[in-house]
């Protein structure tokens, strides 16, 4: 139904920058959420960014609310999440997920998305 395909994951020193992109497939866009989760290894998944594809409302997990900004270019059927102000605890594999379900919710939740990405590392150096 939804796939996920992410690029852009790198090495790079706290304080810079890096966008991660996610260019999602589907048939519909109209009950779709896109969101962006992290994990590293022993902690639980967590969840970072998500957007609304109907309208572009966005919501942002409180550790990074401030420093990331995610977005969607409707032409390209893409899904950005710039990061700025990198920090170390920032290091984790990223993943794109999408939820396809109406309503749309509990977007901050690991369990209600139906589709996932492969992941990409972040490594923020010290």
């Amino acid at each position: 139904q939804v796939q996920l395909v992410e690029s852009g994951g790198g090495l790079v020193q706290a304080g810079n920058s890096l966008r991660v992109s996610c260019a999602v497939s589907a048939r519909t866009f109209g009950n779709i959420a896109v969101g962006w989760f992290r994990q590293t290894p022993g902690k639980e998944r967590e969840f970072v960014a998500a957007i609304i594809w109907t309208g572009g409302r966005t919501y942002y997990g409180d550790s990074v609310e401030g420093r990331f900004t995610i977005s969607r270019d409707n032409a390209k059927n893409t899904v950005y999440l710039q990061m700025n102000s990198l920090k170390p605890e920032d290091t984790a594999v990223y993943y794109c997920a999408a939820q396809a379900r109406n309503p749309l919710t509990a977007l901050g939740y690991t369990r209600m998305y139906n589709y996932w990405g492969q992941g990409t590392q972040v490594t923020v150096s010290s």
